[in-house]
């Protein structure tokens, strides 16, 4: 902490002197600029009442697969087949016991099995990124995600295996993954709002996500259809990203947030720099050594996010699974539905809480994520909890200590690096959460095991 700490004071120059500068009023945009600020928060948000029409679609749709995918995972696993080959998971399957002696209702496989197939080709492509990815135009990047996400949902609604289907998870992992990576690496050529724009889509993705495939699955329609429902959530992307994103040279990155973004030191340099170039390669220009360096500043950052998505998605993939409830009317499949949803609702409403507060300490949320993860492990092993609307109060409170970890560790990154490291500071730090959900699983797996052989 003590390296962010300290790189929060005011800009100077090269000879140590304070440069003041006199504060000044935010100017309004011109006319033209002000249709291109429209367009850009039509493109970058999806339903917030801070967004001009509702609509940050790029957030929404490029998670949108990531989301219904971890929704369905214990359907999935719990795969059957009907005559004629139709896809016929039933909305309250019975899964296929570990152990007859055990406690757990689980399935033969952990849903952090589908959580692996989820996220590692996303870790894959966000380790690479800072390497080469940015020699590749950003609209190949986007048609191919919006091709990939299109591809899980088809793959998944028509196989007839969870081998199959697991394939078609790998597709929505490489769509979001490669998605992500590109549109928070293009916030760098925008005004910083479209973070918090950006962030509250993603959270948008997961409150819709889930509840769409928990709605419609509640209602009596088949796993097989819903997925393909769904399935014009790729379309929109592509046609949010190259029907309504204007080109960068027509923004205004002035506004509220520079006062605060002068008052607190690049993560790198001590010089005020020159705006970027718009151009997919401008992270080339710089060299090993000071990609190293911006490398080191981010970690009071990557950290503490790390630590937050490996708690949160250690209680989502490994303990939602065994956190089953008897005593209440929901079935298995429906509790399992209900958390997804109730975290993704906690996520959503964080992530589009960055215009009321802010938060600079992150290793604060990372803690108390922690704390819920060692709290619901020993729920699991000693049942202590009384009632399911406990433990849907706990997953709510995930779900907002997560999406506020996300939405305030890249806002703090796009404040406090200069605009030349910009674009390779958020390609970086975006593996961080990714990472933490990869260790997640990987050990979730054995601990399933472990405890469904549990008398």
């Amino acid at each position: 902490m003590g390296g962010c700490a300290g790189s929060r004071r005011r800009l100077s120059d090269s000879e140590g002197e304070v440069t003041a500068q006199e504060p000044r009023e935010p100017r309004p945009p011109p006319p033209d600029r002000q249709g291109a600020h429209w367009k850009n928060a039509m493109g970058f948000c999806k339903t917030g009442v801070l967004c001009p029409a509702h609509s940050r679609l790029l957030g929404l749709c490029n998670n949108f697969s990531y989301v219904v995918m971890l929704s369905a995972a214990h359907d999935i696993l719990s795969h059957k087949r009907a005559s004629g080959n139709q896809s016929h998971v039933d909305p309250d399957p019975v899964p296929t016991p570990h152990n007859n002696s055990s406690r757990f209702d689980c399935n033969s496989v952990s849903t952090a099995a589908v959580l692996l197939a989820d996220i590692l080709p996303t870790l894959v492509i966000k380790l690479l990124a800072p390497l080469g990815l940015h020699l590749l135009p950003y609209s190949p990047r986007v048609l191919f995600s919006g091709v990939c996400a299109a591809g899980s949902f088809i793959l998944v609604a028509f196989s007839h295996s969870v081998v199959t289907s697991l394939c078609g998870v790998v597709l929505a992992s490489i769509s979001s993954g490669l998605g992500e990576v590109t549109f928070l690496s293009l916030t760098a050529f925008y005004p910083r709002a479209v973070i918090s724009w950006w962030s509250s889509g993603t959270g948008g993705a997961g409150l819709l996500g889930a509840l769409s495939y928990l709605g419609l699955t509640q209602v009596g329609l088949s796993p097989q259809h819903t997925l393909l429902s769904m399935l014009g959530i790729p379309a929109l992307l592509l046609a949010s990203y190259f029907c309504l994103l204007t080109s960068p040279e027509l923004q205004d990155p002035g506004g509220e947030e520079e006062a605060e973004r002068e008052a607190r030191q690049p993560l790198m340099s001590s010089e005020a720099p020159e705006a970027p170039e718009w151009k997919p390669d401008s992270s080339s220009s710089l060299s090993l050594q000071e990609k190293w360096t911006v490398f080191k500043g981010l970690q009071c950052y990557i950290i503490p996010l790390v630590l937050v998505y490996f708690a949160e998605y250690f209680i989502n993939q490994g303990l939602f699974e065994l956190l089953f409830f008897r005593n209440t009317s929901l079935s298995h499949a429906q509790q399992y539905r209900w958390y997804q949803m109730l975290y993704q609702a906690g996520v959503f409403a964080s992530r589009s809480s960055l215009r009321c507060f802010r938060i600079q300490f992150t290793w604060a949320l990372a803690l108390l994520q922690c704390f819920n993860l060692v709290f619901l492990l020993v729920d699991v092993w000693l049942s202590f909890l009384p009632s399911i609307y406990l433990v849907f109060l706990i997953i709510l409170y995930e779900g907002l200590l997560g999406g506020a970890a996300y939405v305030n560790t890249f806002h703090n990154i796009a404040l406090e690096t200069s605009d030349e490291h910009r674009e390779f500071a958020m390609a970086t730090a975006c593996v961080s959460d990714t990472l933490g959900i990869s260790l997640s699983g990987l050990l979730a797996l054995p601990l399933h095991d472990f405890l469904c052989r549990l008398s």
